[in-house]
């Protein structure tokens, strides 16, 4: 019995300070998310989909520094879990940083930047307990793991942004081992308040937080670059978000599909961003030297050209701010 007790303790020990061996490749299946590139040098360990369910995210409320584990913010939607390995001397806060400025180049709005010895300090965040800790943290026992991702070195960022009519919601664990460092990556698609309804709201904040909004609401027949009469309110939404932002310049970009003759959807996106931009100055009151056309075809696919879906989300125009 005495024998057990102590092989026991020595797997327990072993499991502590370090996973196993790391992986060479990913995992069959596993590829990363499209609007998040990996940590240099790391491979996938785990990847599970859920298409839908809510997960507690206790980010920053406003004005200040504390996690709100009381009143966490709900999010409901796809989740995603991955989670990746990368050799040791790239060690947590080296690659919460390297994440963090990927965020901030794209234009990602951070809603927790949390560091090791800082935030995790002596319990400061209550991470274990809170904030990762089982059921109710980020969801350990629901949506799973290839390693448990605790320990006294972590650093964690959350990121938010827009796309294709859904709010992203980017977690970004990274754990320091003897023998690795694990990264957990959760992203958590929630269909946005207006989703397929352009704003006034929706137009601001995404162009302040991406640079650029995709528009699905400018409606046009297959092949054809006339605008749907049922485009009209988006066209008037777009125009007074114009006409009260007159000294910053626009670009007026359309987009396809991949199906049927790249030169011919070429100049097919670019005859519908002209159309638009003509509507907008023509029709709304907008100041033709305010805004350019463009057309990019295929060339900008925010989704596979695999599905009808995908191809679906690929077919817009965007309004992208100069």
């Amino acid at each position: 019995m005495k024998h057990k007790f102590l092989f026991l303790f020595v797997i327990g020990m072993l499991m502590s300070m370090g996973l196993g061996a790391q992986r060479t490749s990913d995992i069959s299946g596993a590829s990363d998310y499209a609007l998040v590139s990996r940590f240099d040098g790391s491979v996938i360990e785990y990847y599970k989909l859920i298409k839908w369910d809510s997960y507690k995210l206790p980010v920053y409320p406003d004005n200040t520094k504390e996690p709100n584990y009381k009143n966490p913010l709900v999010l409901e939607g796809k989740i995603q879990r991955w989670q990746y390995s990368v050799s040791p001397d790239n060690n947590p806060a080296y690659v919460i940083r390297n994440f963090q400025k990927a965020f901030e180049d794209k234009g990602y709005k951070i809603l927790l930047n949390a560091k090791p010895g800082v935030d995790f300090g002596e319990g400061a965040l209550g991470f274990e307990g809170d904030f990762y800790g089982g059921i109710q943290g980020l969801h350990l026992g629901r949506f799973g793991f290839a390693y448990k991702p605790l320990g006294n070195n972590t650093a964690l960022i959350v990121a938010k942004t827009t796309a294709n009519g859904k709010d992203i919601y980017i977690v970004e664990v990274a754990s320091g081992f003897s023998n690795t460092t694990l990264i957990t990556q959760d992203v958590i698609e929630v269909e946005a308040a207006e989703t397929g309804k352009v704003t006034a709201k929706s137009l601001s904040e995404g162009i302040t937080q991406n640079g650029h909004i995709a528009v699905y609401d400018i409606l046009f027949d297959t092949g054809k670059s006339e605008v749907k009469k049922e485009s009209a309110s988006a066209l008037k939404q777009i125009a007074d978000y114009l006409k009260a932002n007159t000294d910053k310049h626009f670009a007026i970009v359309g987009h396809t599909d991949n199906t049927g003759d790249f030169q011919a959807n070429m100049k097919l996106s670019q005859d519908r961003a002209t159309a638009v931009m003509n509507i907008l100055v023509n029709d709304y009151g907008v100041n033709p030297s305010q805004i350019q056309a463009y057309g990019v075809g295929s060339l900008s696919p925010v989704a596979t050209n695999h599905t009808d879906d995908g191809k679906a989300q690929n077919r817009r125009v965007e309004i992208v701010e100069l």
